[in-house]
């Protein structure tokens, strides 16, 4: 099943999207009993959603969300493919590399993401998210995928020279409006074997990244071992994998993000995440 989180007449909803990319809105009797769809996956209703039963609404006629507008945690990891750690070289951790990011760094699928006027130095990273499904503490490897609702793509979109101020990336990650998520949640039965999957970044059409899932140095199940030691993860929490190589930061020469500029991230089965470029002038 294909979700996604979306506006409609000024309305904040969510419901099925189908196979000819209509978006069928749930009831609002049942929106008045889950708000949200972080209120279905808590109440373990996802797989009650209600079947499309309208017409469903054109992609003109919504204007679509983050999958999961306000997780409780959102949670990236940092230098999870060889080919990245590789180009940044930097050395093999034991652990994960860990960050986080603020609930208002996330954008939708086809929002304008700004560049801040200040810098030039704005990079793609293009990544799969996923969004836990059953919250839980100290969750064992094995069940793992137990605890995961399903998969979307995320463009983990960097300021790096404010990334780069100190040696914690706080400052660079969390920029308004930064970080792209969508354009769908796909549930996890869809996705069988999510090692499988092929992600694929580009800008303005030039493929920048593509790497293999099963590339990944700290597998998800790894991945949800670790963070769910230190902090108790819960429904609706979104948990980003990490980019491959292909930054743009990292090119010889840098190649960065303008206005105007067109970026794609594309994982197999779970759609084509896409925002054009435009610059913040707030600052000026």
């Amino acid at each position: 099943m294909k979700i996604a989180s979306f506006e409609t007449e000024g309305r904040a909803t969510y419901g099925v999207v189908d196979a000819a990319g209509l978006y069928h809105p749930v009831p609002a009797t049942f929106q008045q009993r889950f708000a949200d769809l972080k209120s279905v996956i808590a109440a373990g209703e996802l797989a009650n959603l209600p079947a499309a039963t309208d017409a469903g609404l054109r992609a003109d006629q919504v204007r679509l969300l983050p999958v999961i507008p306000n997780p409780g945690k959102l949670i990236c990891v940092g230098l999870n493919y060889k080919s990245h750690v590789a180009e940044t070289k930097r050395a093999d951790s034991d652990y994960p590399s860990l960050f986080l990011r603020f609930n208002d760094s996330l954008a939708a699928h086809g929002d304008v993401v700004l560049r801040p006027a200040f810098s030039e130095r704005f990079d793609w990273e293009g990544e799969l998210a996923f969004v836990v499904g059953t919250g839980g503490r100290h969750i064992a490897k094995e069940n793992a995928f137990e605890h995961i609702a399903g998969y979307a793509c995320f463009n983990d979109v960097s300021v790096r020279d404010w990334q780069k101020h100190t040696h914690q990336f706080t400052p660079g990650k969390n920029f308004p409006g930064t970080a792209p998520f969508g354009p769908v949640l796909v549930t996890r039965d869809e996705v069988p074997d999510v090692t499988a999957l092929t992600l694929e970044t580009r800008v303005n059409g030039q493929v920048m990244q593509h790497a293999s899932l099963g590339d990944l140095i700290f597998d998800i199940p790894t991945i949800v071992a670790y963070v769910s030691r230190f902090t108790p993860l819960a429904p609706g929490d979104v948990i980003a994998t990490g980019t491959p190589g292909g930054v743009g930061d990292r090119r010889e020469p840098p190649l960065y993000m303008k206005e105007g500029d067109v970026a794609e991230v594309e994982i197999t089965g779970l759609g084509v995440l896409r925002n054009r470029i435009g610059t913040d002038h707030s600052a000026a």
